[in-house]
């Protein structure tokens, strides 16, 4: 599809949001950029919903980019092994990578034009495919974005009834140099990008897509990832 003349990237302040935020300007589009100094914070849900509805006021998407989520939450770093579960971590994995983009999904209606093409896209992981999973590890995390890729999926269903012109999907952005990618990858960029390439890499995902790639998860490079 055609980028179209309005998006919204929530979580614009972030390392892939910025960058989404540029690439869709440098593109044509009009960007409005959302982030919790405007009080998009998902764990005040109320707050968070106030600020897409906000948003919404000023007129329809063609585009709604949601590139907020997060590996590292409070402090916590995957865990490798099951004995290191905690109930309280595995919560926080959820809000932040679950419960708010299903927020952003439900407000699909107020955010999404009626009468042209437009796409409702969240930033998943490849870890959070069940089918792909040979590793292990990184628990609380791959089932936050297992479970987000779920609501992509359900969503689909729904939103094509009220907005057939409408894509919904689930976007791997690669691995992204960031700072927090850093303690990870180590220093080695070998099968790394920048944010910048990244967005770059995304947004050329979103141009070819029309309706028959609704509820799918796909790749930076376009190939689609199982479930």
């Amino acid at each position: 599809m055609a980028i179209g003349e309005r998006a919204l990237v929530l979580g614009a302040t972030g390392g892939i949001g910025s960058a989404l935020a540029t690439e869709l300007s440098e593109r044509g589009a009009t960007v409005v950029g959302l982030s919790r100094c405007d009080g998009l914070d998902w764990s005040e849900p109320d707050l968070a919903e106030t600020c897409l509805k906000r948003a919404a006021q000023s007129g329809s998407f063609d585009i709604v980019f949601d590139a907020t989520g997060a590996l590292v939450v409070n402090d916590r770093w995957p865990e490798k092994k099951l004995a290191a579960i905690s109930a309280e971590a595995m919560a926080a994995q959820f809000i932040v990578n679950t419960i708010g983009p299903a927020l952003v999904f439900k407000h699909y209606e107020e955010l999404l034009p009626k009468d042209r093409p437009s796409v409702m896209a969240t930033l998943s992981a490849r870890v959070g495919s069940i089918e792909d999973n040979r590793l292990g590890g990184w628990i609380s995390y791959r089932a936050a974005k297992a479970a987000l890729n779920q609501v992509v999926r359900t969503a689909a269903v729904e939103v094509a009834r009220r907005r057939p012109e409408a894509i919904c999907i689930a976007l791997h952005p690669g691995t992204v140099r960031t700072r927090l990618s850093t303690p990870i990858t180590g220093q080695n960029a070998n099968g790394t990008v920048t944010a910048e390439e990244a967005a770059r890499n995304l947004v050329d995902v979103l141009e070819d897509l029309t309706p028959t790639h609704s509820g799918r998860f796909f790749a930076y490079d376009g190939s689609e990832i199982p479930w």
